[in-house]
């Protein structure tokens, strides 16, 4: 049975969608088709979401951070018998009371540009150079280096470190080539490779191939040849037991995302984003 999630947002949507598809994976067997609906500010742009969502029975997640439209979905889908969630509201009131502080109950509201924000812009450009290993004398300048072979997510995991401030280079193991020397003279305690299992790999190539219209039985992605490779990238991370192994298979990359930054050591330890005038709380209790 196919079923329906709308998205509704007073901005881009995007948190309540990531939301939503990220719960998503648990229930690999569910088909759900996600509807998004983006700037949505007033009653009256709320109200053909909702009797849409009445009619086609679908779960409704919002994120909104006005207080009255907030409170008039809560109101309406509740007389209309619609599921809902709020994805945001709680966790904007819970921290108005641990903060003691008013909301900016603002939609789309950005930090100020900072440092952070700086050193985020900064990585995201080095990333970008680094790609597939385009230039390998950036390896040394990397705050993390991926390695694996091709298609183990080593560019969508090096965006999504670079969005937190991590420079981030990637290297694509190809069967046979030696890996160029400027891996052995970068920080060894930078380094980490990704594996993924044989069957997994060749499924995600054949899909690769299929976009570009070529037959799947190229070599690229016969299990044979799949299996060298990846058996070829394990002799160089055995040789190397100093590099932490991720094994992305059926992870979403926010998944081994975490874990990197979990196993690694200081160099991606980041600051937590705060305003820059605000008191160091400890703690929760009163205000």
């Amino acid at each position: 049975m196919a079923h329906t999630i709308d998205v509704l947002s007073d901005s881009t949507g995007e948190t309540g969608e990531r939301v939503v598809r990220a719960a998503l994976l648990q229930f690999p067997q569910a088909t759900v088709a996600v509807r998004r609906h983006v700037r949505v500010r007033t009653k009256e742009a709320v109200e053909p979401i909702l009797e849409a969502a009445a009619r086609d029975g679908a779960l409704l997640v919002f994120s909104v951070v006005s207080p009255e439209l907030s409170r008039f979905i809560r109101e309406q889908t509740a007389e209309r018998h619609i599921e809902a969630i709020d994805v945001i509201g709680s966790v904007i009131g819970r921290l108005e009371a641990f903060l003691c502080a008013q909301p900016l109950n603002r939609p789309g509201a950005l930090l100020p540009l900072g440092e952070a924000y700086f050193r985020r812009m900064e990585a995201v450009e080095f990333t970008v150079k680094s790609d597939a290993g385009r230039d390998p004398r950036l390896l040394a300048e990397a705050d993390l280096i991926l390695v694996g072979v091709s298609r183990t997510s080593k560019t969508p995991l090096s965006t999504l470190l670079a969005q937190r401030g991590l420079k981030v280079a990637n290297l694509t193991l190809a069967y046979g080539v030696r890996p160029p020397l400027e891996l052995e003279r970068a920080p060894q305690d930078r380094i980490v490779g990704l594996t993924i299992a044989v069957e997994k790999l060749c499924s995600i190539r054949q899909e690769r191939l299929r976009l570009l219209g070529m037959p799947p039985e190229t070599q690229y992605a016969v299990r044979e040849h799949v299996a060298r490779e990846l058996a070829f990238a394990e002799e160089l991370f055995s040789a190397h037991p100093s590099w932490p192994i991720v094994d992305i298979t059926e992870r979403s990359v926010e998944e081994p995302a975490a874990i990197i930054v979990q196993q690694m050591h200081s160099p991606l330890s980041l600051p937590p984003i705060a305003p820059a005038d605000m008191p160091a709380r400890g703690g929760g209790g009163a205000c």
